[in-house]
């Protein structure tokens, strides 16, 4: 292992492979990195990766690379995505505390050895507090994921109940430390007379209290994740047996599972009651829900048909005949006489002689007529005219569409 001579050494190096640290630090929970993804990452410089192999910031066994523990562990604690609750740091925190530097403060004879002791109690009552916050934290959101997300039910139980011990170490510490704080060193505190000594005093005990009640609602949390495990793991296993006994077709007589579905008045036994939604006649006389209507009657046969109510008998005057005449204009051929006119078709259909005269409204509609029925054989312009207060279109016919 080639180790760092400077921290503007160990900067650098860390700079040179970011993109492929933070690659691999993103999928730190694979079982490892192959060599050519890393080499593809880093543009195929091999360089920087056997840079980072020879200060040991990766390591690795065959094809396959991984961070390094010591950087891994660096790394999720500065961005606070540790899974890993470890009480054992704070315990060694008490021990510096309490065994070397309360006394070496108190056995000093000068005013700089004291500023360092009492500078290093200062800063581990800090990491006291800050780590003590991290794990129970930390252990809130394994619980919650634990529960969520294990898919094995005897793992998931064991897991929580690691987490329940732990969860007790925690506690324990919390204890030591309020200890270390009011009764343990009492000669201490008393000595070493700093201000900004008894607001880190005060702020700690305040967290711990605020960390102690936490607790007791995590306590609460997951005795009731392992009840619940635990109850779901003996219905599943309730469940498998009742489903090899009904495979076997041994269910009925090995079983008294027919008396207790007839004593059950679950609701997942009654039938789903229906609500018949009424339309108004207004809403049913629309063609898109009529055709819904039809797709419907299609899909579902029900057998009945309809009766059919028989007329009445038509009486002599309704059988008498007359005769009404009505002039029909043929379209077809009005625009048959259009493609060869040459004009555009308002304008031909305003002089435009018809067997009987045509109001200008009339002449208006059968140019809408015209415009919706023959669209693909004519060009709708983008030029406008206008006629009594009516603005048109200018439309012509298309003539390579003859």
């Amino acid at each position: 292992m080639n180790h760092f001579n400077s921290l503007r050494e160990l900067l650098n190096v860390l700079s040179r492979g970011n993109k492929l640290l933070a690659e691999m630090f993103e999928k730190r929970t694979t079982l490892s990195y192959r060599y050519e993804y890393a080499l593809e990452i880093m543009d195929g410089n091999e360089d920087v990766i056997k840079l980072l192999l020879s200060k040991s910031i990766i390591r690795q066994t065959g094809n396959q690379l991984e961070l390094d523990d010591q950087f891994l562990r660096f790394f999720e604690d500065i961005l606070e995505v540790n899974e890993e609750i470890n009480t054992s740091y704070i315990n060694e925190n008490i021990r510096q505390i309490k065994g070397e530097y309360m006394v070496y403060y108190l056995q000093a004879t000068s005013d700089s050895e004291r500023y360092k002791y009492l500078k290093a109690v200062k800063s581990s009552l800090r990491k006291i507090e800050k780590i003590t916050i991290r794990n129970i934290v930390d252990l809130d959101r394994n619980i919650e994921n634990t529960f969520k997300t294990e898919p094995n039910y005897k793992i998931k139980l064991t897991k929580l109940a690691n987490y329940k011990l732990k969860l007790e170490a925690i506690e324990q510490m919390i204890i030591q430390s309020e200890n270390l704080l009011n009764e343990d060193e009492i000669t201490f505190f008393k000595t070493a007379t700093d201000e900004e000594l008894k607001y880190i005093k005060t702020d700690l005990l305040l967290s711990l209290l605020d960390a102690r009640q936490n607790l007791i609602e995590t306590r609460k949390q997951i005795i009731e994740y392992i009840n619940q495990v635990k109850y779901q793991s003996k219905f599943i296993e309730k469940l498998k047996r009742l489903k090899y006994l009904r495979d076997q077709y041994e269910i009925k007589h090995k079983t008294n599972i027919k008396e207790i579905l007839l004593r059950s008045n679950a609701l997942a036994f009654e039938p789903q009651p229906t609500y018949s939604l009424k339309l108004s006649l207004d809403r049913l006389q629309q063609d898109d829900v009529y055709q819904l209507i039809r797709k419907v009657s299609k899909k579902y046969k029900t057998g009945i048909n309809a009766k059919k109510i028989t007329a009445e008998n038509f009486s002599k005057e309704e059988l008498t005949s007359d005769v009404e005449k009505e002039i029909y204009i043929d379209l077809y051929e009005i625009k048959n006489k259009f493609a060869f006119s040459g004009k555009q078709l308002f304008e031909y259909l305003s002089d435009y002689k018809f067997s009987r005269e045509l109001t200008f409204d009339e002449r208006v509609t059968l140019y809408c007529q015209m415009v919706s029925i023959f669209d693909e054989e004519l060009e709708i312009t983008d030029k406008f005219e206008k006629n009594n207060n009516i603005e048109y279109a200018l439309v012509y016919y298309k003539h390579n569409s003859i």
